[in-house]
């Protein structure tokens, strides 16, 4: 009897020229993994890819022009552009497939409509597993000996397809530059204690001053646990909060059962579609798997890819405008997804909470404006407002999103 082949596909919503070079090392990397030669007879590979031209004005061949070994790797390509992402749904409601409504919150604007289209792809060309990977995140792990770092290889796809079959999730560990947050020099202005404050308001029940605060003992950098990369036992992500927290990349999906998958999901504007994906996870076979990625969130260390492996790796300092801007824009998507989550997680403290919060910004965003020299910190306290505003038309949105995704599912006769 023959031995039916694995079809695997690989995911990327990026925005980044790099994207190809990061695709590279993963290809590389599955070509070249021991384990993967007991696969390869049975595994075949299909690539998706969600461009976003307008990130950082790029073109449609930054992310189509690809080398030919990456080509001759995979089954099929399949690019989802504006345009011609446009184009097929389009055709899904001209057959009656999809509504309107349905199509503009499944695949609108955002990360969460990129990763919907690349699933909604994955199963229309018949995918057993997608694994979503990101443009700053590479294959390698590092750790601490001592001050020096040492450095492997992450063998990223076989792990995930040794363990997706038997659940509905798989995801990995993360190293390296996680949080967006910048080395911080504590002084008169800004003191630890009024910043630890301003992380736990703004964050959530994983990105919170407690884990912060050991990064920056090592500098912002999260560092690979050694008992973790010599491990090949996988283990459940438990529930905290009514969450299975996951994150967006490293994560492989399970799609040989449809009907158990869902949609991602954020508010207009913010971020967060993996931690709403993971709200909905109670009922649902979650596994973190003992393989990490290299999260390089400040691009500071593409030249990882090219075999560059430093000794040391620095603090990001709060002082460069650029990792200034960044840090803001990530703590106005956190708060912009925040009121949604609390009114998910805790429905009957809401109120008291989001009275909290105000008081908590109240008081330190002023400090934080005059530590960073940016005035533009001041608007984190409108957003909360006018989110909070919002919070019960944007779970409406969130519950019309999952039913939507029932009624692609039921378009596609999965």
């Amino acid at each position: 009897m023959k031995e039916k082949t694995i079809k695997l596909g690989i995911g990327f919503a990026t925005g980044r020229k790099s994207f190809r070079k990061v695709l590279n090392s993963y290809i590389y990397s599955w070509n070249e993994s021991a384990i993967r030669n007991k696969l390869q007879s049975k595994v075949s590979l299909s690539l998706f890819i969600a461009y976003d031209l307008d990130y950082l004005n790029t073109q449609s061949t930054d992310f189509t022009n690809l080398s030919q070994e990456v080509v001759d790797t995979f089954e099929d390509i399949v690019f989802l552009g504006a345009k011609n992402a446009q184009r097929n749904l389009l055709q899904l409601i001209d057959e009656g497939g999809l509504s309107k409504k349905d199509a503009k919150l499944l695949f609108g604007t955002g990360y969460a409509g990129k990763r919907n289209a690349i699933m909604y792809a994955a199963l229309a060309n018949k995918m057993d597993y997608l694994l979503f990977l990101d443009d700053d995140e590479y294959p390698v792990a590092v750790t601490n000996n001592k001050g020096d770092c040492l450095w492997g290889g992450q063998y990223v796809l076989p792990m995930h397809m040794q363990n997706i079959p038997d659940a509905d999730i798989t995801n990995g560990y993360h190293c390296g530059y996680i949080s967006p947050i910048p080395q911080i020099e504590f002084d008169s202005t800004l003191s630890e204690s009024d910043f630890g404050k301003f992380i736990n308001t703004i964050s959530n029940d994983i990105v919170n001053w407690d884990t912060v605060q050991k990064n920056m003992e090592n500098g912002g950098v999260t560092y690979a646990d050694t008992k973790v990369l010599v491990s090949h036992e996988a283990h459940p992500i438990e529930e905290v909060n009514h969450c299975k927290f996951i994150s967006g990349s490293n994560l492989c999906i399970n799609l040989t059962r449809p009907e158990r998958t869902f949609p991602f999901y954020n508010p207009p504007g913010a971020r967060g579609e993996d931690t709403f994906l993971s709200t909905l996870l109670a009922n649902r076979k979650v596994m973190r798997i003992p393989c990490y990625t290299f999260h390089d969130g400040f691009s500071a260390y593409r030249h990882l890819l090219d075999g560059v492996l430093p000794l040391h790796l620095g603090a990001i300092p709060g002082t460069d405008p650029a990792v200034i801007n960044r840090f803001l824009k990530a703590c106005i998507g956190w708060i912009r997804y925040k009121p949604l989550l609390i009114y998910l997680t805790e429905p009957e403290t809401f109120e008291e909470t989001i009275s909290e919060m105000k008081t908590s910004l109240h008081e330190t965003l002023p400090k934080i404006c005059q530590y960073f020299h940016c005035d533009d910190f001041m608007e984190i306290e409108a957003e909360l407002e006018k989110y909070v505003k919002n919070v019960k038309k944007h779970n409406l949105q969130f519950q019309d999103t999952q039913q939507g995704w029932k009624n692609l599912l039921k378009a596609l006769e999965l």
